[in-house]
């Protein structure tokens, strides 16, 4: 069954100190999702813990938002500020960085959890996904999956091995990886729900192209609206950072356009 989560998610990655109250300014706005990590090297993930308390005092319930964390192996940590014991094995750091994340968000339960990348051997990843499964069926995380993964063969490998099938990818929406065109139409077949990030900073050149320019002046709306409004109608569920109360209020309107199909056919021609 296809996870369900908000048309849009709050990115939280290098906000630091500045964590809690933009998070609390993006739920206040009207996002219903929230995308952390239990990082310190790019997130203050209890920042966001900090929020969603404030918020619950305000009348904000917690099952009514989406909130994900990460787990991030060891090569992706700052070596001064790992947040589980990276000398155990990797199943534990697994489990501890799960608890960490737990503390730091004050929950009991998470919406989803990713992992933050994949791990080489193949042996390695299975393990970690393994111990991810673990925090599934004990019921405190709702959904599984992975991110920064390009390569298609490992997905599908990750995705035939698994007992719990990741149904979430999170990835680069970038020109390199010729967007990710071949992953996102086999996640289309399995229900797996692409998540883009770098969605607006990667993409300067789709922002400034013409068909964007025009279809925004019919619709009496911004580039960046048109652009999510876009990325919805074709299955994409981007995450943003904005620290901008304007912005925020802007995007969360996107998902109120409807293009045509002769539109989205027009933006199909730019990826």
């Amino acid at each position: 069954m296809k996870t369900k989560m908000p048309p849009i998610l709050y990115g939280t990655a290098w906000k630091k100190e500045a964590t809690k109250d933009l998070v609390i300014q993006a739920i206040k706005a009207g996002f219903k999702g929230v995308d952390t990590a239990c990082q310190p090297k790019h997130y203050h993930e209890a920042g966001v813990g900090e929020a969603l308390e404030h918020l619950q005092e305000e009348g904000f319930k917690r099952e009514a938002l989406f909130i994900q964390t990460k787990f991030t192996p060891v090569n992706g940590q700052d070596p001064l500020t790992i947040p589980y014991d990276k000398s155990a094995d990797l199943g534990t750091q697994v489990a501890q960085s799960f608890e960490v994340s737990k503390t730091n968000l004050k929950t009991h339960y998470l919406d989803a959890l990713i992992l933050h990348s994949p791990l080489f051997p193949f042996k390695d990843l299975l393990s970690v996904w393994r111990a991810m499964e673990k925090i599934y069926h004990i019921g405190e995380v709702k959904a599984l999956g992975i991110s920064n993964i390009y390569d298609l063969s490992t997905l599908k490998r990750l995705y035939e091995e698994a007992d719990v099938k990741p149904t979430i990818v999170q990835n680069r929406f970038y020109q390199d990886s010729d967007y990710d065109k071949e992953i996102r139409l086999w996640c289309g077949e399995h229900e797996v729900i692409y998540q883009s990030f770098w969605t607006l900073t990667a993409n300067p050149h789709i922002l400034q192209c013409t068909d964007l320019f025009d279809i925004s002046r019919k619709h009496n709306k911004n580039v960046v609206q048109i652009f999510f409004a876009y990325l919805h109608q074709i299955g994409i569920t981007p995450l943003t950072g904005t620290s901008d109360l304007q912005h925020m209020q802007d995007d969360l309107k996107s998902f109120q356009i409807s293009l045509s199909e002769a539109e989205i056919s027009s933006l199909n021609k730019l990826f």
